[in-house]
């Protein structure tokens, strides 16, 4: 129970002193200038310790940002090891900025001067034009994604350790980031690249390209693929290691299933690596190659990773739906790949049209 006792001080003011008691918990004590204002305190806090809220409140206050982000980098370590090494330079961040702070204190308007500190740093980036190394403004995805790290960290905070009640980070804005590149090839630019890849020193590169193609794989996918993957008898290669930490199969058809079964002939035997470096120790670094397979084809501005640009936008142009591309891609939302949604709109006016076409010819 609650009672609120009334002092005077020395200049003879009153306070109100609240002490709440229940059993089995540790009596909370609070003073205040106005009746009204200890009264509320009184409601809430005993109300928050019999809802057993009050506790989360009082580890708040017990442990800092550092302590949090400290425990998450050793439970991320355990969860997902590949997700640490992105999340520990951008939480040595957060701590240089209020790692003393106690949980309690992370309210809207800190975490947002903060944010505000954030997008005013500058990050080095080489200039492809000049080769040199410039200081640029960080940009809205990568705000986003020290947004999204800190706030993982306190959802874990909430729901594993009881250190926070709510997620503070869910009060902050993210920021609005530029259309997604969506770069992919026509169809007389594939053409072109897939015989440049034929004539390439590198015998490897047709069938790594067919696969990327043909899977919407990353390339640290592909290129670290081993034949302990990939099951030729049922038709598909299973990445048990993927960006999102969750293992993906994908279908082997057509083309890339009869390219890669020839390959499999002429394998090394000291390695199970499907495209080993000379040492076999570590995939081969086809940059070299790539670059000048896209010279051959006259193809400009175009990257390996919108090879993947390219898988997605032919799904997409063949009526594959979003949930399907998503399942392709290994999205676990749709937001990634809403980009390629006019392609399967425009394929869907196709069917209409066509439809429209047997259906009323008579008319």
């Amino acid at each position: 129970m609650a009672s609120i006792q009334p002092r005077k001080n020395s200049k003879g003011e009153t306070k109100y002193t609240v002490q709440v008691r229940l059993k089995g918990f540790p009596p909370q004590v609070a003073t205040f200038h106005r009746f009204t204002d200890a009264k509320k305190w009184a409601q809430s806090t005993e109300s928050a310790i019999r809802e057993n809220r009050y506790f989360q409140h009082s580890e708040a206050k017990k442990h800092t940002v550092s302590d949090m982000t400290d425990r998450y980098l050793k439970w991320v370590g355990k969860q997902n090891p590949k997700r640490l090494k992105d999340a520990k330079p951008i939480l040595d961040w957060w701590e240089s900025q209020i790692g003393s702070y106690l949980l309690s204190d992370l309210s809207r308007s800190l975490l947002s001067q903060k944010v505000e500190v954030l997008m005013e740093r500058k990050v080095k980036r080489k200039n492809k034009e000049t080769g040199k190394t410039e200081l640029i403004p960080i940009g809205p995805a990568r705000v986003n994604r020290y947004l999204s790290v800190l706030s993982h960290a306190c959802t874990i905070a909430v729901n594993e350790w009881e250190w926070l009640n709510e997620n503070p980070m869910r009060k902050i804005s993210k920021m609005k980031e530029p259309r997604g590149r969506d770069r992919f090839l026509s169809d007389d630019e594939r053409n072109a690249l897939l015989q440049s890849c034929l004539l390439s020193d590198y015998k490897s590169l047709y069938l790594i390209v067919v696969l990327t193609l043909s899977t919407g794989m990353r390339r640290s996918e592909v290129m670290n693929l081993r034949w302990p993957q990939v099951d030729l008898s049922r038709r598909q290669v299973i990445l048990h290691e993927t960006k999102n930490g969750e293992k993906r199969c994908l279908p082997l058809r057509g083309h890339a299933l009869e390219i890669i079964t020839q390959h499999q002939k002429v394998r090394r035997i000291d390695t199970d690596m499907l495209f080993p470096s000379k040492k076999g120790d570590k995939a081969y670094e086809i940059k070299r190659s790539w670059n000048h397979a896209l010279q051959r084809a006259g193809i400009d501005n175009f990257r390996f990773h919108d090879l993947r640009h390219s898988a997605a936008s032919y799904l997409a142009m063949n009526g594959a739906s979003l949930p399907e591309i998503a399942e392709v891609l290994g999205h676990k939302t749709f937001d990634m790949v809403k980009r390629y949604a006019h392609l399967s709109h425009e394929h869907t006016g196709n069917v209409v049209e066509n439809m429209n076409e047997r259906i009323f010819r008579n008319v």
